[in-house]
């Protein structure tokens, strides 16, 4: 069964940055692809980054943000620097294997001065 637990989300000003962390259970990172979606107010869920950087990261991460992961621990992070207050969002982590995603219930961060 898999489960995916955000964490590590809040507020936060301008310019900062903040790590943001993905614990998964029933999941084995070499056999789903892991990555992570972001959703505004008002807005479509949407891509930005994955684990492996085969699917590339959005226009908007612009080298700002970077996915990583805890084979150990069995965690995938998302670490955003430089952030800006149209990053914030609810953001996902996702598993995907076989055509089927996984999401975990989202942490929110909020960008504001």
């Amino acid at each position: 069964q898999v489960q995916l637990v955000e964490s590590g989300g809040g507020l936060v000003q301008p310019g900062e940055s903040l790590r943001l962390s993905c614990a998964a259970s029933g999941v084995t990172f070499n056999r789903y692809a892991m990555s992570w979606y972001r959703q505004a107010p008002g807005k479509e869920r949407e891509f930005v980054a994955d684990l492996t950087g085969a699917g590339g990261s959005a226009d908007f991460v612009k080298g700002r943000f970077t996915v990583s992961a805890d084979n150990a621990k069995s965690t995938v992070y998302l670490q955003m620097s430089s952030l800006k207050p149209e990053d914030t969002a609810v953001y996902y982590c996702c598993a995907l294997r076989g055509g089927v995603r996984f999401w975990g219930q989202g942490t929110q961060v909020t960008v504001s001065s």
